[in-house]
């Protein structure tokens, strides 16, 4: 498919309207719009150099890591730490396209690490706000306190932990993009190849590479994805309607319909500010859009999924909010998402680890990309300084590293609920999914902000999970049936296992809670 910005401003009229507001007319940020889209539906393969060209030689290194955005946490702890690391990214080192939302108390880890002192972590949240809700369809406001309540300053954030690299000696390679690693005794060498045109080749030798290129690494595998786009919009209407912003409310989870073209679209909004705003006289929130579907039904939604979903996004804002609606800032990506009913991601070979969306620790309803990020990169990081102290860096030994939380093994299988079925039946149902959410939110609710909490934060225990399941069953007696149509014979004996794993666990709450 050819890129066109004409042909693209004809298929996606609302979107190139919205995007003209921003400083450059959103010119970059549709090009790498267009360019996410078609290298996330392509196969998962590394470039091929030109050939005849020879790699410059770089320099060698501890760590190297690939990607260079909110996984710019490793190689600032790691270089703190004495490593020699190298970062390389195919756009600008320490550039986000999201913005992020997460609880004061899980934001611990940034201090515990010696990244940030505790002043300056505080620093980073630009506003709390006082409850989240969800709501489905026409359904109650479940409220919650303390689920994803504080608002981060992201590209603060960012910049910092750029500086931090720079601060230790990190060598930061930006504009270069992997073209294929291979192993051998001194450890493994990797090939770049520039992507400001020249295709200059260069090499590096590292102890260990670490995998942070997200949703496009060539070692992604992920059975549901998640495009996500959206955008910190200006000038809401606020007030208490639900068609209003509300400064004191975070909106967790929303939908403000049924299926349509086969999805079950889900908003999700955070008021937010402006790093030199007054954060009492906000009317900026963070508004994001995003669906569930199984990876391999994507390609029947167009070529262009982020994209479409963006025209989508700006028709349908309405539905949402009310006022001007001014786009400030762009928030988009694919989100890999894993139902843990099958094979998880793991380290192809020694000396590669995956970090971040590639290694899918994320959670379906809260700890997406930062929060997982957040949750993991201590006890991975503290993992890998003794690993790399002992030179003990095979696939086996990397794994270890991280001991997911026992409960996400179940949960994950829960984010099925909020894509269709495999199946047509139900599909021309449009509240199959608002039902399914509302019995199990409204039964959540009913065990008391705690549970509540605990449950959206992945730190549930098996029998407290089985009373949910009963409480569900009692609320929508047909619940099950309807999940169950969701999965495939073997994905229900595999959930149903890691039920009975789960309550065989000894309860225990995540460190940083």
């Amino acid at each position: 498919m050819s890129f066109s910005f004409e042909a693209l401003r004809k298929q996606f009229p609302n979107t190139f309207a919205a995007f003209s507001q921003l400083p450059d007319g959103g010119s970059a940020t549709i090009a790498h719009l267009y360019h996410l889209d078609l290298r996330y539906q392509q196969a998962r393969t590394l470039p091929i150099p030109e050939p005849d060209q020879r790699a410059q030689p770089v320099g060698s290194f501890d760590v190297v890591l690939a990607g260079g955005g909110l996984s710019l946490i490793y190689a600032a702890f790691l270089s703190m730490r004495g490593l020699r690391v190298a970062v390389f990214d195919r756009r600008a080192i320490g550039c986000g396209h999201r913005e992020w939302n997460i609880s004061r108390k899980e934001l611990i880890p940034l201090s515990q690490s010696g990244l940030f002192s505790e002043q300056e972590v505080a620093k980073l949240i630009l506003l709390q706000y006082r409850t989240g809700i969800c709501r489905f369809g026409q359904g109650t406001n479940y409220a919650v306190s303390g689920v994803l309540d504080c608002v981060v300053d992201a590209e603060t954030l960012l910049e910092r932990l750029r500086a931090r690299c720079l601060d230790h000696g990190v060598t930061l390679l930006p504009h270069r993009e992997l073209v294929d690693y291979s192993l051998d005794a001194r450890g493994v060498t990797i090939r770049l190849v520039s992507t400001d045109g020249s295709q200059r080749l260069e090499q590096l030798q590292a102890r260990l590479m670490l995998d942070g290129l997200g949703a496009t690494s060539p070692h992604a595998r992920f059975d549901l994805c998640c495009p996500t786009v959206g955008g910190v919009m200006d000038d809401l209407a606020i007030g208490s309607d639900p068609l209003e912003m509300d400064p004191e409310v975070g909106e967790i989870l929303v939908t403000t319909e049924g299926i349509e073209q086969r999805r079950q679209h889900i908003w999700e909004g955070f008021p937010t500010v402006s790093a030199l705003s007054d954060a009492h006289s906000t009317r900026r929130m963070t508004i994001y859009l995003f669906y569930y579907l199984r990876s391999d039904a994507l390609s029947e939604h167009g070529p262009l999924p982020l994209l479409s979903l963006y025209e989508r996004y700006f028709e349908t804002l309405p539905r949402y909010k009310r006022g001007p609606l001014r786009l400030v800032r762009p928030t988009y990506g694919y989100i890999p998402a894993y139902t843990r009913l099958g094979p998880m991601p793991a380290s192809p070979c020694e000396r590669v680890f995956l970090v971040g969306d590639a290694a899918g620790r994320h959670s379906p309803l809260t700890f997406c990309g930062f929060g997982s990020m957040i949750r993991s990169f201590l006890p991975i990081g503290d993992g890998l300084l003794r690993l790399l102290a002992r030179d003990q860096l095979d696939s086996s030994s990397l794994e270890s590293l991280w001991q997911e939380p026992p409960a996400l093994k179940v949960l994950g299988g829960l984010t099925l609920m909020m894509s269709p079925p495999l199946s047509s039946d139900g599909v021309d149902q449009p509240d199959t999914i608002n039902e399914l959410l509302n019995a199990a939110f409204s039964t959540l609710y009913a065990m008391g902000e705690e549970t509540y909490r605990r449950f959206l934060q992945d730190d549930v225990d098996g029998p407290t999970f089985v009373r949910f399941m009963l409480g569900s069953a009692q609320q929508h007696p047909e619940v099950y049936r309807k999940v169950f149509r969701y999965l495939s014979l073997s994905e229900v004996t595999t959930w149903l296992y890691r039920l009975w794993q789960l309550q065989r666990s000894p309860r225990s709450e995540h460190e940083t809670r």
